[in-house]
């Protein structure tokens, strides 16, 4: 699977190359983050501009990597759905199951807020 990576200081962006979000996109998505981990850039952003269409079993797997990386203390956010994905996460009600968010920007907000947030929560300590 390939993906453009735009890494930046806070957080990684990974935009898929393909048009199906499937179970092999998660896959790889959940591979990719794990190795992005262990070089030091856990919190990531994934751009789907490009995948225009999905399949009802990789909305599960969606999930599952996001509470995967909530539970090791990171951040994850999913941008820029096309309309057909975006309509079947809400079929499912996936998107109120993990972070979506409608433009990068606020992607970006979603992902340095939390970083803070974890911060000053570990100050209190």
């Amino acid at each position: 699977m390939e993906f453009k990576i735009d890494t930046k200081p806070a957080y990684t962006i990974l935009t898929p190359i393909c048009n199906l979000l499937d179970a092999n996109l998660t896959e790889a998505l959940s591979q990719k983050w794990k190795e992005l981990t262990e070089s030091g850039s856990p919190n990531l952003i994934v751009d789907l501009h490009n995948c225009t269409s999905t399949d009802e079993t990789s909305l599960g797997n969606l999930v599952s990597l996001h509470e995967h990386v909530y539970e090791n203390r990171c951040s994850i956010v999913f941008t820029n759905f096309q309309n057909d994905v975006l309509n079947a996460l809400k079929k499912n009600e996936t998107d109120l199951l993990i972070n979506v968010a409608p433009t990068m920007n606020e992607a970006i907000d979603i992902v340095s807020m939390e970083i803070l947030e974890r911060e000053l929560f570990d100050e209190e300590m």
